[in-house]
């Protein structure tokens, strides 16, 4: 197994030049041109050597490939019109999807019946959001008993535009997500960090405390999907590298395995999300720990989607 790691000290820290990534420091070897060939090799070796004594004492993570189907949704947020929805229906029911992924769409809620009725079985169909409980006095809430009602199987919670525009916090989050599980619903728990945090160094902090929230609420990890949306990548045009992604994806199932099981970790699929789209999901797919993809403006495209949900094909070649 690899580690990954995001802090180190002491002697041979000071023989490497240090670089902020925004999420952790990486360090690189200074080589100088005064060495041989084999004298560098040397170096390089005995660089790696300091480093992985230095394992224990750091704080590093575990790669774990997840064990679950790949995952793709599509989250169309407040866009669309009975128009034209009814012409991505039809896109997305013309279109040849692998048969090893599970594909997902989240309407707008009022659209959310007209989809219904029109898309492919083959395609589920989430909510956007749902309320803490049961229906009542709740003046434009939507209960997890009626989206079920529509024969939605999924709910998005936590996205970062309800946490950071409607304000919506970690433990409020994390009711939402208990009650909808225990009518059946499934849940894509969203997490992620914004740019400040990322720049401050906090990643990593920020997603553990997103995900303590659900785990402290939840009974059980069978019926949820992570998604990991950097904040300053959704919408944006600019999307974390492979590498980023996979890093942060790599620390989130290792909290899983420490905090909750190492069984949930590996079944728990981790997906990411933020500017994915026709062009970069193929690179993203081919990493170890990114399970599939939560998609926004993309998905509003039926061929561009179709694209991002084949995408599974890069993850067998890696294979």
């Amino acid at each position: 197994m690899a580690v990954v790691s995001t802090s180190l000290g002491g002697a041979a820290a000071t023989q490497l030049s240090t670089h902020f990534s925004g999420l952790r420091k990486s360090f690189l070897r200074l080589e100088s041109s005064n060495y041989t060939s084999s004298e560098s090799l040397l170096l390089n070796v005995d660089s790696h050597l300091r480093l992985a004594s230095l394992y224990k004492a750091c704080r590093g993570v575990v790669m774990m490939a997840g064990s679950g189907k790949f995952f793709v949704g599509g989250n169309w947020k407040c866009n669309g019109t009975k128009e034209s929805i009814s012409k991505l229906v039809s896109d997305i029911n013309s279109a040849k999807l692998e048969s090893d992924v599970d594909v997902i769409v989240a309407p707008p809620f009022v659209y959310i019946d007209q989809v219904k009725n029109s898309l492919s079985d083959r395609v589920e169909i989430a909510a956007q959001n749902c309320w803490t409980g049961k229906g009542g006095a709740f003046t434009g809430e939507i209960s997890a008993e009626q989206i079920y009602d529509l024969g939605c199987s999924w709910v998005v919670l936590g996205h970062s535009e309800r946490r950071h525009i409607i304000g919506e916090d970690n433990e409020f989050i994390g009711k939402k997500a208990a009650y909808a599980l225990s009518q059946t619903l499934g849940v894509i728990a969203c997490i992620g960090e914004l740019l400040e945090e990322r720049e401050a160094g906090k990643t990593f902090d920020v997603c553990y405390q997103q995900l303590k929230a659900f785990a402290d609420a939840v009974p059980g990890w069978d019926k949820i999907v992570i998604a990991y949306e950097p904040v300053w990548a959704i919408g944006t045009g600019k999307v974390a590298t492979p590498d980023q992604a996979q890093e942060v994806h790599v620390a989130v199932r290792d909290w899983l395995s420490k905090n909750v099981s190492a069984e949930v970790a590996s079944k728990t699929r981790i997906i990411y999300g933020g500017s994915v789209n026709g062009s970069n999901c193929g690179e993203l797919a081919k990493q170890e720990d990114i399970d599939g993809f939560l998609v926004g403006g993309a998905s509003l495209k039926g061929p561009e989607f179709a694209t991002i949900v084949n995408s599974v094909t890069s993850k067998k070649v890696t294979a």
